[in-house]
């Protein structure tokens, strides 16, 4: 439980916050680094994704899982807000597949007020983790009134394909809670438009998440526009890549693909 950020719009509040809410021991249950790895295995994962609060937070169990994990030929997965340090970046990407970072938004006045943070350590780990050969996609969760000015959402997506075109781009929509209750949820229109952006500014993957259905979750090959992965929520309705490839056209289509 924790999180070095402390964002007014936590989703997982409850349990990223709970050291600063709560007094006293925190409830829970001792696992083995082996046990967790043990029971990936029988249950027939593929890899093991460190998620819910910042990973960092407990870098010791997940680097010692992770380690162990890559000898049992599973993957490792970070969803992290980014902040961490260059040490740590270098000493877990050996054992990293990938990492989603969240880019929560593109100036200091969003990370002081709302996250209690800085930007720049963010941008810094997306390169260096880029740099270091892990796979990495950002998500930018779109808040009314806070990071949704298309100027902003144009300055994100020339970040990212600035380190690489191929990174995907999720742009997320908001929906109030915790000690963020004064804005509305994000309109599926501002998502279209967030999209659109990223795509004009040469991304070869932009996605819209929060609102299943509405067709923004699937994959597109960049050359020829087929749709090669369709989604819906969590789940994966249908999957026409062959062997990393568009099934249509041969476009190679970044990504890990197991």
């Amino acid at each position: 439980m924790g999180c070095n950020f402390r964002c007014l719009h936590c989703q997982n509040w409850q349990i990223s916050q709970y050291p600063r809410i709560h007094e006293g021991e925190i409830p829970g249950e001792d696992r083995d680094p082996k046990d967790i790895v043990n029971t990936a295995v029988l249950h027939g994962a593929k890899s093991i994704s460190y998620t819910y609060v910042e990973p960092t937070i407990f870098y010791e169990l997940a680097y010692d899982c992770a380690v162990l994990a890559k000898k049992r030929g599973l993957g490792n997965v970070f969803v992290s807000n980014g902040y961490m340090t260059p040490e740590v970046t270098r000493h877990l990407a050996p054992v990293l597949d990938g990492i989603n970072i969240d880019v929560k938004a593109f100036t200091d006045k969003f990370y002081h007020d709302v996250c209690k943070a800085k930007l720049q350590p963010v941008l810094d780990n997306v390169r260096l983790m880029h740099e270091l050969g892990v796979w990495v996609e950002v998500t930018t969760l779109v808040i009314p009134g806070w990071n949704d000015s298309p100027k902003e959402l144009r300055d994100i997506a020339r970040f990212v394909k600035g380190v690489d075109p191929s990174i995907p781009w999720h742009v997320t929509a908001f929906y109030p809670t915790y000690k963020m209750l004064d804005r509305p949820p994000t309109p599926v229109a501002t998502l279209r438009l967030a999209r659109e952006i990223g795509l004009e500014e040469g991304l070869r993957f932009v996605y819209e998440g929060n609102v299943p259905g509405e067709g923004g979750e699937n994959t597109y090959c960049p050359a020829c526009g087929a749709e090669l992965i369709k989604r819906i929520g969590f789940r994966i309705m249908e999957n026409l890549l062959s062997d990393g490839k568009c099934s249509k056209c041969g476009e190679a289509i970044e990504g890990v693909w197991v």
